[in-house]
């Protein structure tokens, strides 16, 4: 089994250019033998011919992979803090045009919450965020902007009623927001990294890697980012060795580069 399992791995790099070894390996294999088991597949070696076979079936599988689990407004005291004191030094540093990314943006309503959140200090028409993720299908579904009401729970009430209109059960995010945002499609652990960024977004996502796999992600975005530039990341991640990697800590999910 554990053959077969190194076989997979390698197959599905070259499939999707995705490295399962950059991620933990008992967490990925059971959300993966899941599927399978939902496909009434037998074996690694079978499901693979059946994704290289059915289009359907591969987009459900890279879909299911790069595990797309989102909210606006995620951890609302942390957009606080983002609000009362990192917009407002980085608008002191930078002036108005900022360049903010969205790393694995996922369906789109962390780079649609920063557009949001900034217009409380810009005019829309100076705001733009670089959006990216590695599966296609989200950036899809982003780029539609259309959420169930669960997911803007967390939005403020007076941006919620600018923003959003309702359709049926779900919200539709306005065109003017959505212009506000680029996306695009990118692999963290395998494309280049853009350069000279004020802000980098990246929350929740790099729980799912190995220790070698964040430390050199996190050390690629220190280097995209201009110095004084702030690395933004998630309520269940910590960079233990922060200095190491250039980075002084703001608190526990902000880090700036000197």
């Amino acid at each position: 089994m554990a053959y077969d399992y190194e076989y997979f791995k390698k197959a599905v790099y070259d499939l999707t250019k995705i490295d399962l070894n950059a991620y933990k390996e008992k967490q990925m294999k059971r959300r993966i033998d899941t599927l399978i088991a939902k496909n009434k597949i037998v074996g690694y070696d079978n499901y693979v011919a059946a994704i290289k076979s059915d289009k359907k079936m591969f987009e459900e599988f890279v879909n299911y992979l790069t595990i797309n689990v989102s909210e606006f407004y995620r951890n609302p005291d942390q957009w606080a803090l983002l609000d009362k004191d990192i917009f407002p030094d980085l608008i002191k540093r930078y002036g108005k045009n900022l360049k903010i990314w969205s790393a694995a943006c996922s369906t789109g309503d962390e780079p649609y919450s920063l557009v949001m959140a900034l217009s409380r200090h810009l005019p829309l028409n100076q705001i733009k965020i670089y959006a990216t993720d590695l599966d296609k299908q989200v950036i899809a579904k982003a780029k539609t902007g259309l959420y169930a009401e669960k997911s803007i729970a967390g939005v403020p009430d007076d941006l919620k009623r600018k923003f959003f209109t309702k359709i049926g059960p779900s919200y539709q995010i306005s065109e003017e927001i959505k212009a506000r945002v680029d996306f695009h499609e990118h692999n963290l652990l395998k494309d280049t990294y853009p350069t000279d960024y004020h802000l980098i977004v990246c929350r929740n996502v790099l729980i799912y890697f190995t220790e070698e796999a964040k430390d050199e992600v996190f050390r690629k975005f220190q280097r995209s980012l201009k110095s004084g530039g702030y690395l933004f990341i998630g309520s269940t991640e910590q960079i233990i060795n922060y200095k190491d990697v250039g980075f002084e800590r703001k608190n526990s999910f902000f880090y700036q580069k000197p």
